[in-house]
């Protein structure tokens, strides 16, 4: 293995992400030959094949993950390195990777301000996805650090509370429990729910919430994969809507949704920041994680009493 370059890790990692040598070679100013030969390289020194032929693009072998890895590994302590010679130097200079769950999109571009204010020189890049999407980024080293609901649990992670983050009852301001009060979990589970798609964290929240109503989630209602068609169908009266009251506050505030006021709600769960416990962690992202600890909680769009105390 003493012949393996950086060069051929990132030859390795690029197939990957590219997913055809032709697509690798076009990323890396390379002609397809010329990564197919450093490719043959890599396994002739290893003695065992990285990538199998695929219709659709390359798969990675075990031992092609386990080569991804190591130039994941070597890049980021790369990086690390570059920022530690900048902080010699008296720079706060650094780039990040922000990953976030579709409904913190709500309020993620203003802590991304707010960051920037304080640390003007450290390049930041924000992505935004639903909650498996922004998972399958964190574990391919795509994202420094994440922003969701809950951590997922099959990752080595450090996650991080930096702000509550309440779930309710949405409806049309004209809905008929829209002036109730002390609506039950029994009368609640009657309406029919617009609900997001199945795997999503505000999704399995809503099935902890009705899970114990006998046949509720058989049928669990229409289902739609953002909360924006939800907070549509919702004002257009097909429906009520389990959802975060971060995705709602200015429509309760214009006056077309309500809050049901349902005994038990809002649920309150809490915003994280995640980072691979296993990653090494460069200044630029402490400095992110400190922000989102001293700061975080005052960027989330909650102003006014938008929902009644829990019961």
């Amino acid at each position: 293995m003493r012949n393996i370059t950086l060069r051929h890790l990132r030859i390795i990692s690029a197939i990957h992400t590219e997913g055809k040598i032709i697509n690798a070679a076009k990323a890396l100013g390379l002609t397809g030959p010329a990564v197919t030969l450093q490719l043959q390289q890599v396994e002739a020194e290893a003695g065992i094949q990285l990538f199998e032929r695929a219709p659709h693009g390359m798969r990675p072998t075990d031992a092609g993950f386990a080569f991804i890895e190591a130039a994941h590994a070597i890049d980021e302590r790369l990086g690390l390195l570059q920022e530690e010679i900048d902080a010699v130097k008296g720079l706060r200079k650094g780039h990040l990777i922000v990953g976030a769950v579709s409904t913190a999109k709500y309020f993620a571009p203003q802590i991304i301000a707010g960051f920037k204010k304080e640390f003007p020189d450290i390049e930041l890049k924000l992505v935004i996805g639903n909650r498996a999407e922004t998972i399958a980024k964190l574990k391919d080293h795509v994202l420094d650090i994440a922003l969701m609901g809950r951590p997922p649990p099959d990752l080595p992670v450090e996650a991080r509370v930096f702000g509550d983050h309440p779930l309710i009852i949405a409806a049309a301001p004209d809905h008929p429990l829209a002036q109730a009060r002390d609506i039950t979990k029994a009368r609640i589970a009657k309406e029919h729910f617009i609900v997001r798609e199945p795997g999503s964290g505000t999704r399995m929240s809503f099935e902890r919430f009705l899970g114990d109503i006998p046949g509720r989630l058989e049928q669990p209602g229409t289902e739609m994969d953002s909360n924006e068609t939800i907070k549509q169908a919702v004002m257009a009266g097909l429906g009520v809507a389990f959802i975060s009251a971060h995705t709602i506050a200015f429509e309760v505030q214009a006056g077309r949704l309500s809050v049901l006021d349902v005994i038990g709600m809002p649920i309150r769960r809490q915003w994280f920041s995640v980072v691979r416990s296993d990653r090494v962690v460069t200044p630029a992202i402490g400095a992110f994680c400190a922000f989102l600890a001293r700061k975080g909680a005052a960027f989330l769009p909650i102003s006014g009493k938008l929902y009644p105390e829990t019961r």
